[in-house]
């Protein structure tokens, strides 16, 4: 069974994010031309039950005790899985058992759920949510997040819409930028129109770091992607940038094997950060060539970097 909770992984928005996979690779409602974890092979938007609450939350205080008693830090416990995390029927369920170990809670989601008033119920009890607003074209929505096909737009802008007036905690947004697709000057204006009526405590603009599942995928000049971040502080929205590496160590928590495939079924690591580990762990780089014979990771370069993610078909 793939393991449930990982890290804390080094994060550009959560400092340092104890992650939660509460979804079996690969379920989601997109299949995002940018995603990290390649094409979708399991299309949903029907919620169902995957691990159960209490499997997800004995996981989790597991890895939460390890990573105290080795006296590291974790600033989020965050739903970030291998999918989509709203698709978890239990999800709600999962965020009120995890606050009870005492750190703040966040969600990563894509978004396509919130038409659903339950979801946006469920949300409520974390602490942050970050919501994926790529574009609010119809066609350029669905060219970069391919979505479900009974997945409709105007539910995600209205279900964004109710989130932002009725969520307390901490709304984040984030879009993805490919060049040519959906970074022009009118793009992020409207998009940007969009993102000032939900007044996120942040909106951030992303670009693809790691390889992405569509080789057409280009990260857009740093000319283009200063116009836009014009065009959203323009409309006196607080935007920042993510355009680099996230910068900190991975945790070694023990196994450093079962560590790497936990962490690079969601997170692919680059080949700095792998060696950082297995020098931690006292581990030789050879172990990893054997995970590479065996079928277990798979390596590629992205960007002049290489770049290790879990394989499991």
């Amino acid at each position: 069974m793939n393991r449930i909770a990982y890290g804390p992984v080094p994060s550009r928005r959560l400092g340092r994010s104890l992650g939660i996979n509460n979804i079996p690779p690969k379920y989601c409602s997109y299949s995002c031309i940018y995603c990290q974890l390649g094409r979708t092979e399991n299309m949903l938007k029907d919620r169902r039950r995957f691990y159960g609450p209490e499997k997800v939350f004995s996981d989790v205080e597991a890895q939460v005790r390890s990573v105290e008693e080795m006296g590291d830090r974790i600033d989020h416990l965050t739903f970030v899985p291998d999918g989509e995390p709203t698709l978890d029927i239990d999800l709600g369920k999962e965020i009120e058992m995890v606050k009870k170990l005492g750190y703040p809670v966040a969600v990563i989601t894509n978004s396509s759920l919130l038409g659903d008033e339950i979801v946006r119920e469920e949300l409520s009890g974390a602490d942050l949510v970050s919501v994926k607003v790529d574009s609010v074209y119809e066609k350029i929505w669905k060219k970069v997040n391919r979505p479900h096909g009974s997945i409709k737009l105007k539910d995600i802008k209205d279900g964004l819409t109710d989130l932002s007036r009725s969520f307390k905690g901490s709304l984040i947004t984030e879009t993805m930028l490919v060049k040519g697709v959906n970074d022009s000057k009118e793009q992020a204006g409207k998009t940007a129109d969009f993102i000032r009526k939900l007044d996120p405590k942040i909106a951030y603009i992303t670009v693809p770091i790691r390889p992405p599942a569509e080789e057409m995928v280009e990260v857009p000049s740093d000319d283009t992607i200063l116009k836009v971040i014009r065009e959203y502080s323009s409309r006196r929205i607080r935007v920042e940038a993510l355009t680099d590496r996230e910068y900190g160590d991975f945790t070694h928590t023990g196994d450093v094997k079962d560590d790497i495939l936990a962490v690079t079924s969601v997170h692919p690591m680059r080949e700095d950060s792998v060696r950082e580990m297995l020098e931690r762990s006292g581990d030789k780089w050879e172990l990893i060539e054997k995970m590479l014979e065996m079928g277990e990771i798979s390596r590629k370069e992205y960007g002049g970097v290489n770049f290790y993610r879990r394989i499991f078909w």
